[in-house]
Formats: C-alpha cells, sequence, structure tokens
C-alpha cells in the first residue's frame, strides 16, 4: 500500500511531495533473557501492558499521524509470533499497511533497518519513524515531525532527562539549549557527561540514515581483526558467522544505531532532540511492566479514556478491567491495576499496583500488591502476594534486601499456586509451581 503524499515545500521554494513510514524494531527471542519467567509463554513485545500489547502502544501513536500508510515490524522472532497482531491491526486500521520483515538472524537495530532498505525505500519516502517496541511512553510523533521540518533536520531523537546518578546506564545527548541540535551522542559513558538521555524513538530522512549505516559497515570491514576469545555472551551480541553476505558482498555483523551510528551522526549531520517532558521508561525485564502499565494507566486516566473502570468506593483510579473479567462488588482494585480476560476476582480482595493476566483467580480476602499474576494461575483464601513499592519514575526493578538484590515486584508465572493464607514477597515464581508455605526473596524454580 502506497504511503500518503503531501505537498510541502521544498528547499529551492517549489512544491515537492513527501512520504513518512514507520518502522518498529522488536527484536527476537535470544534477548528476552531479562523477561521470564513471562516471555517463557508470551513474546515480550506481545505481552500486555495497562491492557494492551507493547507492541499495540507504538502502533496507536503511528496511526494517530494521518500521512504514514506503511508501517513494519522489523526482527528475528518466527513469522507466526506477529501473524494475529497483524490481522487485529488491519481490521482496526484497514488503510495502513503493516507488514512484519523476519531477520534471518540478530543483526541489530541498524542491521535491519539497511537489511531491509529496499522494502524501506519503495515509493521513495523521504523520512521514516524507528520505534523501539521496548519503550513505554507518549510517543509525541508529530511534535518530532514538527522539529525535523523547521530544521530542515536528517534525524530527530527523542530525548527525556533522568537523575544524574542513572544517566550513565543510557545512551547520553549533549544538546545545544536553543538550537536544540545534537552536539555530541555517547552509549553508556563510563563517566557523567549529560542527563539527556536516549528515548529509542527517532526520525530519519531516508537521504542521510542509509549511507550512515553504510560507512559504519564499511568502517567495520576495513578494521583489522584483533585475535581474541571473547565470552560466549559477547559472541552472541557481536559476532557473526564470517559466511553470513550481504547482497552487495559484504560480511554482515550486527550493526546497531546506538553504538555503530548516532555519534557519527551527531558529528556531520543536522541531528536535532525532542525533549519530552512527558513520562517514559524501559520495559526491559519483567518487573518493569508494572511501572510502565501505572504510567499508560494515568496518560489514559488524564485523556479520559472509556476503556477505564469508573472510580468508586472500591475503584480507586486508575483501573482496566477486561470486559470478560468477574470483579466481585467487594473487592477494592487501584490505583494503577490491570485485570485481564476472564480473571476471576473474589470477594474482599485487595489489589493495587498490579497486573492479574487472563484466567487467573484471586480467592476471597487475598491480597494484590506490585506484583503480576500469570495466566490461570490461583491465589487462595487470605493469602497475601506482594512486591516491594518503588517509585513509579524509578529506572531500576530491584531492591536489596538482607544484602542481596532481588526484584521489587514479584511475579508468577503460568499456572501457579498459592495455597490458602500463604504470604508471598519480593519472589519470582516460574511456571506451574505451587507454593504451599511462605516464601520471600527467592527464585522458585
Amino acid at each position: 500500500m502506497a504511503s500518503l503524499q503531501l505537498p510541502t515545500r521544498g528547499k529551492s521554494g517549489g512544491t515537492q511531495t513527501r512520504t513518512t513510514k514507520a518502522v518498529i524494531l522488536v527484536g527476537g527471542p535470544s534477548r528476552g533473557t531479562r523477561f521470564p519467567p513471562l516471555s517463557l509463554d508470551v513474546p515480550k513485545p506481545l505481552f500486555e501492558v495497562a491492557g494492551h500489547p507493547i507492541i499495540e502502544h507504538c502502533f496507536a501513536a503511528i496511526t494517530r499521524l494521518p500521512e504514514i500508510r506503511e508501517v513494519f515490524i522489523v526482527g528475528y522472532y518466527d513469522e507466526s509470533v506477529f501473524r494475529d497482531f497483524i490481522k487485529d491491526c488491519s481490521r482496526s486500521h484497514p488503510n495502513i499497511s503493516l507488514r512484519y520483515l523476519r531477520e534471518y538472524q540478530a543483526l541489530g537495530t541498524a542491521g535491519g533497518l539497511y537489511h531491509f532498505r529496499d522494502a524501506i525505500l519503495k515509493g521513495r519516502p523521504d523520512r521514516f519513524f524507528v520505534l523501539n517496541a521496548d519503550v513505554c511512553c507518549s510517543f509525541p510523533l508529530e511534535q518530532m515531525l514538527r522539529l525535523f521540518e523547521e530544521k530542515d533536520a536528517e534525524a530527530v531523537i527523542l530525548g527525556t532527562r533522568v537523575p544524574n546518578d542513572s544517566a550513565t546506564n543510557f545512551g547520553c545527548i549533549v544538546s545545544d539549549a536553543h538550537s536544540k541540535r545534537v552536539l555530541h551522542y555517547v552509549e553508556k559513558p563510563e563517566s557523567h557527561i549529560s542527563n539527556l538521555i536516549n528515548c529509542g524513538v527517532y526520525l530519519f530522512a531516508t537521504e542521510a540514515i542509509f549511507p550512515s549505516i553504510k560507512s559504519a559497515m564499511k568502517r567495520r570491514a576495513d578494521r583489522p581483526r584483533l585475535v581474541s576469545y571473547p565470552s560466549s555472551d559477547a559472541l552472541d551480541r557481536t559476532y557473526l558467522p564470517q559466511d553470513a553476505d550481504d547482497e552487495d558482498g559484504e560480511k554482515t555483523e550486527v550493526i546497531r544505531l546506538e553504538q555503530d551510528i548516532l555519534s557519527d551522526l551527531a558529528d556531520s549531520r543536522q541531528f536535532y532532540v525532542l525533549e519530552t517532558k512527558d513520562f517514559w521508561r524501559q520495559i526491559k525485564t519483567a518487573g518493569s511492566a508494572v511501572p510502565a502499565t501505572a504510567l499508560y494507566l494515568l496518560k489514559a486516566f488524564q485523556q479520559q479514556s472509556d476503556e477505564l473502570a469508573k472510580p468508586s468506593a472500591t475503584i480507586l483510579p486508575p483501573v482496566f478491567i477486561h470486559p470478560t473479567a468477574h470483579v466481585d462488588p467487594s473487592a477494592k482494585l487501584g490505583p494503577n491495576v490491570s485485570i485481564g480476560p476472564r480473571a476471576t476476582i473474589g470477594a474482599g480482595v485487595r489489589i493495587k499496583e498490579a497486573i492479574v493476566l487472563e484466567g487467573a483467580e484471586i480467592r476471597h480476602d487475598a491480597c494484590i500488591l506490585y506484583a503480576i499474576i500469570g495466566w490461570s494461575s490461583r491465589v487462595g483464601a487470605w493469602a497475601r502476594v506482594e512486591g516491594t513499592p518503588t517509585p513509579v519514575r524509578e529506572h531500576s526493578t530491584s531492591v536489596v534486601k538482607n544484602g542481596v538484590k532481588v526484584q521489587s515486584i514479584t511475579i508468577l508465572g503460568k499456572e501457579c499456586v498459592v495455597g490458602d493464607e500463604v504470604r508471598v514477597q519480593n519472589c519470582v515464581c516460574l511456571p506451574y509451581k505451587e507454593l504451599k508455605r511462605d516464601v520471600a526473596n527467592e527464585v522458585i524454580m
């Protein structure tokens, strides 16, 4: 399906047509090492946050820009993974072409774009958005597009401010405060350079980004290879088989936007940053789905979304309850609670800052705090499943208990059973386990 063409004024003063596409980067199954036990049953991009799959929040933001008529999902999951999601999106947005482009192996955030450049460049679009699927934010794409056009930019990155002590965990941006031009970019610097960080959302001019990726690949190919013995983890992430050739005859290696491209763009291109004052966080670990749900629910509540449950004596907003779920009128829910399809919430139950997934049953008078209850799991009467409260804007989901780092969110995998009157605190429980005694600060295998 062709992209919608909008007439705009070009550099020479004449009228030209400009087209825009979008790409959502989803990675692949081997990268989900920090998302178990939830990723054991559902791929991370399809895990439901605030009642919708993570990837659907990205797609919904893209659909708010009427000029985007073609969207690609790029990753190395099996084609069947996104089939139903694409069908649902095609039904709800028939005017948008949504396709999955599968990498034959992990190529990196830039390598995947370059590998599928022919599909992206078909119809000669002038620019395209790139969204990392594991990001939770309000996706101010329209503001990015406006800045892109105002500055006649070649690239725009979404940035946000974080506390100085956590900035080095992210890609850091040094920018001109007046012009918003990116002067310097470093991915996870060893020392503090800026508290303005990369949000993982970009807008690229096609004529700028693909030559930049190509030159990075050439630099990588020309670099003398050092004989070394990296760890198996480094091998997985950095090296690919030597016989994997690009169609141009180039050796294929992992090329990443963050490590290999953005710093060069800052040195040589019209590269600008849009600083968002709205919420942002990564959805890296399973536990981070709870604060991400809180942020999306709060945004929906501010926008007076019809999807949310109506506030009452037993509903402390914001709360999402799936229409097929059954909640006893005496149960007290909220704030920041998401109840999935066909879940059953019994009498006198208290749920706060939690996600209850499809088919789960919470029996009478149980208490669920700062937790994720897995698919078809059962929590017994008077049981207590709880994590530790952390600020919703805090970027870590771990806490130190008795000198040991543990997850702040308690997570029950699929079809777990918690017995009556059992207390589970700061634990991660793998699927199909039955807990008959109190347990704290453990990973239950």
